[in-house]
């Protein structure tokens, strides 16, 4: 398992760690209006999935702008997925003027984190990562961000989403 820091604080994840080539985990995580989301809803779409600890504080923030500026103009989806409830990912969005942020909250059964090993246990958030899955839901790039306050790689990442 990868190890990671949260504020140089060694942070154990809990769940099944997912690697580049495997075909992704399923998944069920909630809405801005409660309802259950699951992976297929987004069958025949590339997508790039952005993780964040909670939306609300300014790291977060910026990835899930500039993941979602930058990769608006493809042919496909971005979806932001934290533990934060969906209140308050509907209220950051609403707060500021992000009509089209796909945002799911992950704190009900943890089962994204779970399933892709990035649940925080000592903070139960989710590890900050991102994750390229193309059309047929096979990881063609991960990153698990090794301090959790820093940014991920916007390049590699919005790189691997372009060229699928």
């Amino acid at each position: 398992m990868t190890q990671i820091t949260f504020k140089n604080n060694p942070i154990h994840l809990l769940g099944t760690e997912v690697s580049e080539g495997q075909q992704a985990p399923d998944f069920k995580v909630l809405d801005n209006n409660l309802n259950e989301v699951d992976l297929s809803q987004f069958e025949g779409q590339k997508k790039l999935i952005s993780v964040v600890p909670s939306i609300d504080t300014g790291v977060c923030d910026q990835q899930t702008r500039k993941f979602n500026e930058e990769a608006s103009q493809e042919d496909g989806v971005v979806l932001t997925i934290s533990a934060d409830l969906p209140f308050a990912q509907k209220r950051w969005c609403a707060s500021n003027g992000l009509d089209n942020v796909i945002t799911l909250s992950d704190h009900k059964d943890l089962s994204f984190g779970k399933n892709y090993g990035v649940v925080m246990e000592e903070l139960r958030l989710l590890a900050r990562s991102v994750f390229v899955l193309d059309k047929d839901n096979k990881v063609v790039y991960k990153e698990l961000v090794s301090e959790g306050t820093d940014y991920p790689n916007f390049e590699a990442a919005l790189e691997a989403y372009r060229n699928i």
